[in-house]
């Protein structure tokens, strides 16, 4: 019997789960990756002054798809958008306690 061990490519030793969930991570869909950075994409820090107003001094957005006005109590959906501003009211007082991005 002839062994070829000289001339055969040694076998790749590196785990295969690695390279597949770096695969997957950059294979997502757009608009599921979140941003890398501490970015205040939402403009939350601009809307800060709201905090302890009453609910009814909130302006009337522009764009209403990217801003959540909800109770703190209110049921929401848990989709997370960076772009997104939420703006969270005490029900019984009516005073806007946070805003955030979400």
């Amino acid at each position: 019997m002839l062994a070829l061990a000289g001339c055969s490519t040694p076998p790749d030793t590196t785990p295969a789960a690695p390279r597949i969930v770096e695969q997957a991570e950059q294979s997502q869909p757009v608009g599921t990756r979140m941003p890398q950075t501490d970015a205040d994409l939402c403009k939350a820090g601009e809307n800060q002054w709201l905090v302890g107003k009453l609910r009814t001094e909130i302006p009337v957005p522009v764009d209403v798809i990217n801003r959540r006005v909800a109770c703190t109590t209110c049921p929401i959906t848990e989709d997370y958008s960076p772009y997104r501003l939420n703006i969270f009211y005490n029900q019984q007082t009516s005073l806007v306690e946070t805003v955030r991005c979400g």
